[in-house]
This record gives C-alpha cells, structure tokens and sequence, in this order.
C-alpha cells in the first residue's frame, strides 16, 4: 500500500490474476469465454478511472514476449508456469506453485509497497492470490465466474462433475477473501447458500457492456432493416432464405448447443409431418421452413466436441441446417448478432450471461435458459424469452413461435436494446473501486498489522 511521502496516485495498482486463460485470447474457443472479455474490459475500465492494472496469466508458448503493454495503465503479464503447450485447465492445479513464483518473484522487482490490491478470477487465480495477498499485506478481492457446487447441481447429461479439489479450493479462497465479487443476486445467493460466505464481504457488481460496438442494425440508405439485414447475411455467407437462429461461444455440453441442434431435429420433424402452416411464415421469401442455426465458437473440453455436434446433426436429420464457424472478434461477432432473428443461449449454468447481453445491446432479441445470471440478463417478456428446461421440445415450441411472429420480435427487439443499457464497464469500474476500498477496510480489521 502507499507510504508516507509517495506521490499521489490517481487509482489504485491492481495486481489482477487470470492463470488459466489469457484476456488476449480470442473468446469462443478452448478455456477462452466471457471471462477473458471481464478482465479486460474491466481493466480497461479501471484505467480510465486512472488505476494501473497489471494482469498475470500463464505463458502458453514460449514465443510470447514477458508482457504486453495493451494501452495505458493496462499491462499483460506472461508468467512461466510448467510446460507452455499440452496442459488444460485440470492439469494446472499442479502448477499454481510455480506460477505464484512467478507473481511473487515479478513483484520483487518493484519498490515496497506497490500493489494496493489483488483482484483474482476463478478458482485457481484465487489460490495464488491468497498467497500473493498475505505476503504483499494487501486485501484480496476475487471474483469466481463459475462455482463447483452450482454447476455440479445443473450438470448436462454426459458432462463430467468438478473434482472435489476444487470444491475445497473454492471454500479456501472465499474464506481467505476480503471482498469477494457476484455478478448478480443469484450468484450472491449461491455463494451464501452452497459456500457460507461472510454477506458482508459480498459484493454485486455488475459486468458491462460495450455499447458503442454493440449497437442496433441500421438500415442502409433506401432500405429498410429487413433489406439490410439480408445484405448483412449474404456478406456473412449466412442463409437468406430461412429464419437465423445463432449460438455463439464455447462447444461444450455447459453451453448446450446439442439442445439447439435436438430441438432443430423437432422442427424439421413438425415441417415433415405436413404440420408447417405456423412454419410458412418463418421463411424471408421461400425455401425452408426450418430455420438456420449458426453456431459461432470452437471446442472446448473435448477437441471433438465439434464434430460430435456435426454427427449429431446428422443423426437427426438437419445437417442442411447446420453453419459451423470459428469464434470472431468482437467488431465482428455484432455483425452476426444483428444478422440473426434470435440468439439462442442454452447453458446448463451461466454466473452472467455476456453473450446474451451483448446480443440484446445489438438489438436481437434473445431465448435463454432460466438458469443463473440468464434470469437477470434476460427480462422474459420484455428482451426476450426465459425457457424452464433443456427440453428439445420446450426450445422447439418456443424457438418456433417467436420465430413465427414478426411482431413479438420486433417488440422483443426494442426492449432488449433498452435492457442491455442496465450494464455499463464503467459502472462496473466504479462500483469495483468501492469494492477495492471496503475490502481494505476489512483487510486491516482482520488483518491487524
């Protein structure tokens, strides 16, 4: 912490940590998600408020320079920590010494006192900044993103549980934490309900949303949305004559796009079984009564989690429906949030949501599973459609009727611009920074020296 006779600083250094997955990777893909987005828009945020940030994660090839200077007051640290190729998420719990090593030993070489707060994300983040905090004497504020008893509580079928290693880290690190940081209510609750946490150490905050890149579609001059939207879609290569339903993120049964691909295979039996006559009004001008679904993301947990969505597409029958394609970056993936007339998220658990905050700021409205932070991102009704289960059944009936209704969706379409402005990073940065000082409070209470 500062020191009598340092000069006045306009925010706080936060040593932020992200072992497992860099805020440079490409989101969709592998252990990248809405997390890395977090960490960095945040830290960006925070800059803006004038604080230093420094986040460390873990070198994952040997050709990546010590660190990387993203913009001012934002600093990407690369720590060594085992081998940089050939380790996932579960293997690293064996490296956490290493990688605290690295931290502590990138810290040495600061003068005394530098850091004024350890802000850690996710679980094993939280193990190394336990120990980071106590040697520095600075509080530590962590954030979980997912928890292991909540999703251990929600599983997909097939999908395998989290250990008990890290049931018991979760509890470490809440118990240790001096602030600790829930998204929404819910993820509040689950953290009182399923790890005891002290309500007086919890805090809710928020994430944000860009809303300058995420913005409504704009009709082209002379056109109207619809034309324009048709134009957007041939550019994407995307289907023009069908309804556009799109799953962006991570393939992995978490993120059920398998109950997508389940409930496509309903529809096309419904239009198969000469039972189409709501299905006629799905279509831009012809062709198809069964609609599109592209999925934006890449495997993640099992490298065949892609091609056994493909194979299951065929097994049911709509592997004409399917459009597999990479994660994109941002300033592209607004483009296919606003080409799409829904976006589908159907995760089995969700501690937020970004996708489908994203997607609403885009103007599209969005039917999501009631689970989670989903039920506070998404306002049923308003910005889109809650469903109660993983049902194909239940998506196909409620994919199908708002697909088959211009006017609900073109309703749904305004208040899910009007929902997404809830979420703003620099609401979230500033709320952060109150977080930053009420855990120092409690730092130097429990923490007397």
């Amino acid at each position: 912490m500062a020191t009598p006779g340092d000069a006045v600083r306009p925010g706080p250094r936060v040593a932020m940590l992200s072992v497992h997955t860099s805020p440079l990777d490409q989101p969709g893909t592998g252990d990248a998600g809405g997390m890395n987005v977090y960490v960095l828009e945040l830290a960006r945020a925070l800059a803006r408020r004038g604080a230093e940030v420094e986040i460390f994660t873990r070198a994952t090839t040997s050709a990546q320079p010590r660190w990387v200077e993203v913009e001012p007051g934002i600093r990407v640290v690369h720590v060594a920590a085992g081998p940089y190729e050939g380790l996932d998420k579960n293997d690293l719990p064996g490296q956490l010494c290493a990688f605290t090593a690295g931290v502590l030993r990138a810290e040495a070489h600061r003068p005394p006192h530098w850091y004024d707060v350890v802000h850690s994300h996710y679980w094993l983040s939280g193990q190394v900044g336990w120990l980071a905090a106590e040697r520095w004497d600075v509080p530590l504020v962590h954030t979980m993103h997912t928890m292991a008893r909540v999703k251990n509580a929600a599983l997909a079928p097939g999908d395998s549980p989290e250990p008990m290693g890290r049931v018991v880290g979760e509890e470490q690190v809440v118990e240790a934490a001096d602030g600790l940081v829930a998204s929404t209510r819910e993820e509040a609750h689950d953290l009182e309900q399923e790890y005891r946490a002290d309500l007086d150490r919890v805090h809710v905050v928020a994430p944000g949303v860009d809303l300058d890149v995420f913005r409504p579609l704009e009709p082209a001059p002379g056109q109207d949305v619809d034309e324009t939207r048709r134009a957007l879609r041939e550019r994407l290569g995307l289907p023009t004559d069908r309804r556009v339903v799109l799953f962006a993120g991570r393939v992995q049964l978490l993120k059920g796009p398998d109950v997508l691909v389940r409930a496509l295979g309903v529809l096309a039996d419904h239009a198969s079984s000469g039972d189409a006559t709501e299905a006629e009004s799905w279509c831009d001008g012809g062709g198809s009564h069964v609609p599109a679904l592209v999925v934006l993301g890449g495997a993640s947990g099992r490298p065949t989690a892609v091609r056994e969505l493909e194979a299951l597409a065929h097994q049911v029958g709509v592997t004409d429906h399917l459009v597999v394609r990479p994660p994109v970056p941002r300033e592209e993936l607004v483009d296919y949030l606003r080409a799409a007339d829904v976006v589908a998220v159907p995760s089995h658990n969700e501690s937020f949501g970004l996708v489908a905050a994203e997607a609403q700021a885009a103007g599209t409205p969005v039917v999501a599973a009631a689970v989670g932070g989903l039920q506070t991102v998404v306002v049923d009704g308003v910005s889109g459609v809650l469903v109660p289960d993983h049902s194909p059944w239940t998506w196909a009936r409620e994919l199908g009727d708002l697909l088959a209704d211009d006017e609900r969706r073109a309703r749904l379409a305004a208040g899910a611009r009007r929902a997404s402005e809830r979420f703003s990073w620099d609401r979230a940065a500033a709320a952060m920074l109150d977080v930053y000082a009420q855990a120092a409070k409690v730092h130097r209470s429990r923490s007397p020296r």
